[in-house]
């Protein structure tokens, strides 16, 4: 059981012994937004496999975003009208596999409000039965040990709850404790977390939200989670980067070892007073500390860092000349092809820029950015085709993680709309190679989804954690490779990742291997990398493309 604030007994006692209308569980859902918000570092952490896509935590949030902002304006004070408001919200705002379930839930919890002006504890248990089932409906293979599993144990809960003639406070309470229990136990049921030594994440991000509900009530703080410090090489500088706030001039990134045990939170406190973006990383006993400043502050964490410890290492890069050249760079524009009434328009996902100029000269008619760590949202998508001059449209998601949010854009949209499950960047370039703007809609997506088959994909990048998955034992800060997705090496060097990959991969069996370099790699360096490769494999032809894409060094296409 929480703790209540005597101080806010008011408020307790406002939601056990008044009506719930529409107002007051708008007031619930900001307070379950901003304890998952505050949370989401937490969320993200969770992350099973070792590559840098914990952004579970961030979709989540987003989709949250999303169905609030539906709903702030609305002086509605009917509860149904209110939750439906909510569901439409985050379905368009859904990002991710788990913003998707997300927004399933809400679209449970809308379909049981219907026809209700205030929420009784015989609405709120229905809205947890209902919003569990429109959630494992929406999935064609649900998964126990994941969100749904969570979701279901919320509803038992809440099922349980109504037959002990529970008011909605005490029912939102077992609720919460139950979704808690479920959390703790999804490794039992998802062997691939207890490898990892995790939690499921989207389940903890379920449970954020209602607990931050039911914390509102009891009067509790929503804007101070429990810190997490990352491990080093999990320190996400570029996703940083991304987000320049105006006057934050500066990057500064310091390693220091303390004098004695660090007070994170007076740690915290102080770096707060200098700048934004922060990240704190540890490891064998050092610390990293990366901070956004203005230019006047530029020094302060580094005096900072050396009055509490020894300094081994600094640096500092002026943002705003990165930020004017990635700008520059981003205006270097890509040519789409036009398409024609009656023709099929295609919009493609895509991590970056390389990559969208080849889906662009393969006759692509819209793209969306997106990709590991940054999942578009089913609004983004719809908004990417629904202008275009065509009455039937063909998604490639690219990203197993934008397949969901995809098919929600399918759903909304008045036009013809088909996904083409393209779980990877070479599966949809693949599909584009058959892609005839003037056959038969049907004849067309079945012979894309055809080609998915044709090609093998590899994804080389940095681990992110040590662990053992699937018998491949991987350590923070090693080379990884997937193929098709399946972590299957791990290596001390890239040129050695790359090989490992093409061996698993059966690249002896075909004949074109290319290599789309990241963000972080050069040309220079994939052009030796490549030359390297073409040694092993010296009736093979080689190509070497750049891809643009973030936090993977390489993405393999092997035909």
């Amino acid at each position: 059981m929480m703790e209540v604030n005597p101080a806010e007994q008011g408020l307790r006692s406002r939601f056990l012994h008044q009506p719930i209308d529409g107002q007051g569980f708008k007031e619930l859902v900001s307070a379950g937004l901003h304890w998952l918000r505050a949370n989401s570092s937490v969320v993200n952490a969770l992350n099973v496999f070792p590559v840098p896509d914990g952004d579970t935590g961030t979709n989540m949030v987003l989709t949250m975003e999303s169905a609030y902002e539906e709903i702030e304006p609305l002086a509605e004070r009917d509860l149904g009208r209110i939750i439906q408001e909510l569901a439409q919200g985050a379905l368009m705002g859904a990002r991710g596999n788990s913003g998707v379930i997300l927004s399933q839930l809400w679209r449970g919890f809308a379909h049981a409000a219907t026809g209700h002006a205030t929420l009784t504890p015989e609405v709120l248990a229905k809205a947890f039965s209902e919003a569990r089932d429109t959630a494992y409906r929406g999935v064609v293979r649900p998964v126990e040990g994941t969100i749904l599993t969570v979701s279901k144990d919320m509803a038992t809960a809440a099922e349980q709850s109504i037959r002990n003639e529970s008011d909605v406070v005490r029912m939102l309470e077992e609720v919460v404790e139950a979704a808690a229990l479920s959390v703790e136990r999804t490794p039992e049921l998802l062997p691939i977390l207890k490898d990892a030594g995790v939690v499921d994440s989207g389940g903890k991000g379920l449970y954020f939200i209602f607990e931050g509900m039911l914390r509102y009530i009891n009067g509790q703080q929503l804007e101070e989670a429990e810190l997490v410090v990352k491990s080093l090489s999990a320190m996400d500088f570029e996703g940083a980067m991304q987000e320049v706030e105006e006057g934050q001039d500066y990057e500064v990134i310091v390693d220091f070892r303390p004098n004695g045990s660090l007070d994170l939170k007076g740690f915290y406190d102080q770096l707060e007073g200098m700048g934004t973006s922060i990240q704190v990383g540890e490891g064998d006993g050092m610390y990293r500390v990366h901070i956004h400043v203005p230019t006047e502050n530029r020094y302060l964490p580094i005096d900072y860092a050396m009055s509490i410890g020894t300094i081994t290492k600094v640096h500092i890069e002026n943002l705003m000349d990165q930020m004017d050249g990635l700008e520059a760079q981003s205006e270097a524009k890509i040519e789409l092809q036009p398409v024609e009434p009656g023709q099929i328009g295609v919009v493609a996902v895509s991590p970056g820029s390389g990559i969208s100029r080849v889906f662009a000269s393969l006759g692509v008619h819209a793209l969306v950015a997106g990709g590991q760590t940054m999942n578009p949202s089913t609004k983004e998508i719809v908004a990417a085709f629904e202008d275009l001059p065509c009455d039937k449209v063909i998604i490639l998601p690219n990203n197993k993680n934008i397949i969901m949010a995809a098919e929600g854009a399918r759903e909304v949209s008045v036009k013809q709309v088909a996904v083409i499950a393209s779980r990877t960047i070479p599966q949809g370039l693949a599909a584009m190679l058959s892609f005839n703007p003037d056959g038969d809609f049907d004849d067309v997506v079945g012979g894309m989804q055809e080609c998915l088959q044709e090609v093998e994909t590899g994804e080389i990048t940095t681990a992110t954690r040590t662990v053992e998955i699937d018998g491949v034992s991987v350590s923070e800060g090693s080379i990884i490779s997937l193929h098709n997705g399946k972590l299957v090496a791990s290596a001390d060097t890239l040129l050695d990742g790359c090989l490992k990959f093409l061996e698993h991969a059966h690249a002896e069996e075909h004949e074109l291997i290319t290599l789309f370099y990241g963000a972080d790699v050069s040309r220079e360096e994939a052009d030796r990398i490549a030359a390297e490769i073409q040694e092993v494999y010296p009736d093979h032809e080689i190509e070497v493309q750049s891809g643009g894409q973030a936090h993977y060094q390489f993405i393999f296409s092997v035909e």
